[in-house]
């Protein structure tokens, strides 16, 4: 048996789409690999962020577990996360962490031909997931074509757009593509909203009440994630779940929130891993919440279906469509779920590097 070898590449993908929402736009994605070897295995493990996470990989956490079992999950997870403590664990750091976690637990799923959801353990073989895209940068055409296609030819029973456009500034076209949303779906499918914290507190008050006829569901970040007092003000005040935790990178963060929010968001590719990632659901439990998975759908099936206090997973349109594009192996979610993979070892996927390298970029 030999120790644990690091390494990471990163790749910038085009959007199909000028891509944008309440506070950002973007033209590219960066999906950040990172693989992990011992005894002739190799695990992989993703994120999507700056490839400056690449770079954190090879010369901070690569060094620390040279000498570990691979198989040893928590001694790797604690020797990389000690190792950021002077980098700063937040960030890139914390994205860097996050990818070779999951890469470790593939790894060691891989090692004993197991599928990883099989080795953690499932509390369920199939995962609920809502259609996530409907950017501020899309027409109204783009808009409905994205959202009848989930509701109506896929069957996914819910569906998310995002709203705050330009900061806030822009609240009756927000309210336009919301009512336009719910035309589009019908009244069967559930409609979410996301604002990315664009908002401020009574702003955001005032339009759950003014889309109070278009049944929302669900309010993410109506205010800025760091403001957990307005977090807590707006759930107070609407009707529609609010969530927020997109942005957490580490289990005091999500014991902080859990008080303000009706959902903690939990990302698997920022949070610090698989590892973290069971740790911060099971502080939700303890608070009486669910989870939902943000992003990165293929990497968060395995642990998605190992969490019981689950609620979905974000089937997020740019993710799903590089996913799709860069490996073998992703799952459909036909008719509002995506099934675990339980036929093949590790994670299910296997990443294709011949389609990969026109977009590599470290």
């Amino acid at each position: 048996m030999t120790g644990v070898r690091l390494s990471a590449e990163a790749y910038q993908v085009p959007t199909d789409a000028p891509e944008g929402d309440g506070t950002l736009a973007w033209s590219a994605t960066t999906l950040v690999l990172v693989r992990v070897e011992a005894d002739g295995h190799t695990g992989i493990g993703w994120t999507y962020g700056p490839a400056a996470a690449a770079a954190v990989v090879t010369d901070l956490l690569a060094p620390v577990v040279v000498g570990l079992d691979p198989d040893d999950v928590p001694a790797a997870w604690t020797a990389m996360q000690r190792q950021l403590r002077n980098a700063g664990r937040p960030g890139v750091a914390g994205l860097a962490l996050s990818a070779a976690d999951c890469a470790v637990w593939d790894l060691k799923a891989r090692r004993h031909d197991l599928p990883l959801a099989r080795l953690i353990g499932t509390a369920r073989r199939q995962v609920p997931v809502y259609g996530s895209g409907g950017f501020t940068t899309y027409d109204d055409e783009q808009q409905h074509r994205q959202l009848a296609g989930w509701a109506h030819e896929q069957g996914i029973p819910r569906v998310k757009i995002k709203i705050g456009e330009s900061c806030g500034t822009e609240v009756a076209r927000d309210l336009a593509r919301m009512a336009a949303a719910r035309r589009t779906i019908g009244d069967d499918v559930e409609l979410y909203v996301d604002a990315n914290g664009a908002y401020q507190r009574k702003q955001a008050i005032r339009v759950a009440d003014a889309a109070a006829d278009l049944d929302v569901r669900w309010y993410e970040e109506p205010v800025s994630s760091d403001d957990l007092a307005g977090l807590g003000l707006v759930r107070d005040h609407v009707l529609p779940d609010v969530a927020a935790g997109e942005y957490g990178f580490d289990l005091v963060y999500f014991h902080r929130m859990a008080p303000y929010v009706d959902c903690l968001q939990i990302d698997v590719t920022r949070c610090g891993g698989i590892s973290e990632f069971l740790r911060i659901a099971a502080v939700a439990d303890a608070a009486g919440l669910q989870v939902s998975g943000h992003c990165a759908p293929h990497q968060h099936l395995p642990v998605a279906a190992a969490t019981p206090n689950l609620r979905h997973l974000e089937w997020f349109h740019d993710h799903v469509r590089i996913e799709s594009m860069l490996f073998d192996g992703v799952q459909p979610a036909t008719g509002g779920a995506a099934p675990v993979p339980l036929d093949r070892p590790g994670n299910g996927v296997e990443f294709r590097a011949d389609r990969a390298e026109r977009y590599r970029v470290a």
